[in-house]
């Protein structure tokens, strides 16, 4: 029986197409008539095909794919319903009669709707298809929810059939959590990195020109001066500057506040490249003069 999704087709173009010369055969036995300049044209492994076979039989996918297929041949379009009833069959057919647009369009169209339920099916499928981005993203799912998806029938019939795959995703996945932990250590040593470059400048400034309440002896300091850009930094090294001058705890090591200034003191007299004129206390040039 001839399709009629695809009849539609050529009636809308037959002002332009010439009369069908095969038939391409469906699992369920329905014909859709089609052309072999355009299939050709768009699929070498067809072209191959209907040189020795006016009859293409396509196999292991429901009719309707069948019928998406071969209308993605005449228009290059895919509607969201096709990819939302086809979208696992067309990746396999973009795939075996190498149509590369579809085959983006189905990786893409997929990999808006992977869900818990899929993910198992387009893994392994992503896989068979040589689609990494698709499959990559298929384990972060796995990663983000695996004790939702082993709960599936799909992880379950993976782990009986298939344990090789089962052990390759395993492995990414764990892989994929150590990247994430060295992003996440790489972040914090930036942003420590960050912070301790602002104390930095921070404690040259209070020491040099002098801020809202701490400054050298020659710069008269007070609350009517104008806060300086960073001077939420500036705010809280001059909180520990004035506890540093009256804490009798430090003379018994025991005051954190103030072996933590006496850090970024230290901190700065190691990379200070002043030459015997740095104003900040302990710094290598002040204390060799």
């Amino acid at each position: 029986m001839d399709s009629p999704a695809v009849s539609s087709i050529h009636f809308h173009n037959a002002h332009v197409l010439p009369e069908p010369d095969l038939f391409m055969h469906t699992p369920g036995g329905n014909r859709i008539p089609a052309h072999a300049t355009i299939l050709a044209s768009a699929s070498p492994v067809l072209e191959n095909v209907i040189a020795s076979n006016r009859v293409v039989k396509i196999h292991g996918v429901p009719d309707g794919a069948v019928t998406a297929f071969v209308a993605f041949l005449y228009s290059s379009r895919c509607t969201e319903e096709d990819m939302d009833k086809y979208g696992i069959h067309l990746l396999a057919l973009s795939h075996v009669y190498s149509v590369p647009q579809l085959k983006q369009r189905c990786i893409k169209g997929l990999a808006q709707r992977l869900s818990t339920e899929n993910v198992v099916d387009v893994l392994q499928l992503s896989r068979l298809c040589d689609a990494p981005d698709l499959y990559l993203k298929c384990v972060k799912l796995l990663r983000n929810r695996f004790k939702a998806v082993k709960e599936t029938e799909g992880w379950k019939f993976l782990e009986s059939h298939d344990p090789w795959l089962e052990l390759d995703v395993l492995r990414l996945m764990g892989e994929l959590e150590k990247r994430k932990r060295r992003v996440r250590k790489w972040r914090e040593e930036e942003r420590l990195y960050v912070q301790l470059s602002e104390a930095m400048e921070c404690l040259e400034h209070i020491c040099t020109e002098g801020c809202t309440e701490v400054g050298p002896y020659e710069v008269e300091v007070g609350r009517q001066k104008t806060p300086c850009s960073k001077f939420a930094t500036c705010q809280g090294l001059q909180v520990l500057i004035r506890h540093l001058g009256t804490c009798n705890r430090k003379l018994k090591g025991g005051c954190l506040r103030c072996k933590r200034m006496w850090q970024l003191f230290r901190l700065h007299s190691s990379i200070c490249l002043c030459q015997n004129s740095c104003k900040v206390p302990l710094c290598r040039p002040n204390s060799n003069s």
